[in-house]
């Protein structure tokens, strides 16, 4: 790319955070970019999560583009004025069980930075009251210090501002896709041309592309969310983990946490039926995200089960020591999933590439999957 010659323009079907990062990077390579949504703005997986970026948690590959990630959040946090923190994680233990998952990791695999907590100190980073039941249930705490979490409300939208000001980028909204071809993304607003397509539409990938998506075994997973007042003012803190939390991320997997699945389960079932991770993350206004629950779907229904809101809030309440939480607002979150994989990436025709994140970690591993798809084009 010279300054003599037009730069390559790559479009992005989908303005969600894994589109978005796609655009990011290229922009950043010097590419022209054109990102394509068809809602007005972004609605779906992008704007209905906790805002965790869980790196510490992920392992493997997963584990790889988290740490990617992580950095260029941060500097999205001062090019496009997102608002994201360093803000940790926090990863409580109330049994014997879940102290053990914690021990094991540090023992085995604990990632940089990470420092085990007494029940005394994961009591008071919740801001128990001392002496408290709710204080004297907490056992042990493992800090995880690298993590950050964003405004999953204001993110999206912030990144997607700051792609179509720059000079090579813009977002069209409302610009519903038809078909994909080598060269040319057909679109209710006409066609539009491209060096290169990359395709990020998540869930709807099978609107576009439907042998791939049924051969990748691409489902909707649809969790239940709320945003809550905590009983005290807890400032801005780490976002909370709990025992399930550890059954879900590869960083907690060994004998440990298999034990501690039979025995959670067997004692609590109904977390096995909801397939649940109880956790929160602490957001700038005071509130809580907490959640979440997880049920597949060919296509998810929208109705949300009160009974599975209410395991997951009083399992939360009971963690911070009141009778129940005041909610604000409730949700259902949605995302791509597969049972074949993690991650779907193909080359459906030549010049178009598919990317789609089959796992409810976009916001932790997508800046680091989409700097990594355009540094492959770019070679």
């Amino acid at each position: 790319m010279t300054s003599q010659t037009p730069a390559p323009r790559i479009t992005i079907v989908g303005a969600g955070i894994i589109g978005l990062a796609h655009a990011v990077a290229a922009l950043d390579a010097g590419y022209r970019v054109t990102v394509l949504e068809q809602d007005a703005a972004a609605v779906t997986a992008s704007v209905r999560n906790f805002g965790h970026v869980c790196a510490s948690v992920q392992y493997g590959e997963l584990g790889e583009l988290a740490a990617e990630s992580l950095p260029i959040w941060l500097s999205l946090a001062e090019r496009a004025g997102v608002t994201a923190r360093r803000s940790g994680t926090l990863a409580v233990a109330r049994s014997a069980a879940e102290q053990a998952v914690l021990e094991e990791l540090v023992a085995e695999r604990a990632p940089a930075g990470a420092r085990l907590l007494t029940g005394g100190e994961t009591a008071a980073t919740l801001h128990l009251e001392e002496g408290s039941s709710a204080a004297g249930a907490v056992r042990a705490g493992l800090l995880l210090t690298d993590d950050v979490t964003a405004d999953p409300r204001t993110a999206v939208a912030r990144i997607a501002a700051w792609v179509n000001g720059h000079e090579r980028g813009e977002v069209r909204f409302a610009t519903t896709v038809h078909a994909v071809h080598t060269g040319v993304v057909e679109t209710n607003r006409g066609r539009v041309e491209a060096d290169h397509i990359i395709v990020a539409t998540g869930h709807l990938l099978g609107r576009l592309f439907p042998e791939i998506a049924t051969a990748a075994g691409v489902r909707e997973c649809a969790l239940q969310m709320a945003r809550v007042r905590p009983p005290r003012p807890m400032g801005l803190g780490p976002a909370v983990l709990t025992g399930t939390s550890m059954l879900r991320y590869g960083r907690f997997a060994g004998s440990a946490a298999d034990a501690l699945r039979a025995e959670l389960f067997a004692q609590r079932p109904e977390f096995a039926e909801i397939t649940a991770n109880v956790m929160f993350t602490q957001q700038a206004d005071g509130t809580l995200l907490v959640g979440d629950s997880h049920a597949s779907h060919d296509a998810a229904p929208p109705f949300l089960d009160e009974r599975w809101s209410q395991i997951l809030l009083d399992e939360v309440a009971t963690l911070l020591g009141t009778p129940r939480l005041e909610v604000l607002e409730r949700w259902q979150g949605l995302y791509a999933t597969s049972e074949l994989g993690d991650i779907c990436q193909e080359t459906p025709v030549p010049g178009v590439s598919i990317v789609t994140l089959t796992t409810g970690v976009g916001m932790t591993v997508g800046l680091g999957l989409g700097a990594r798809t355009i540094a492959a084009l770019s070679r």
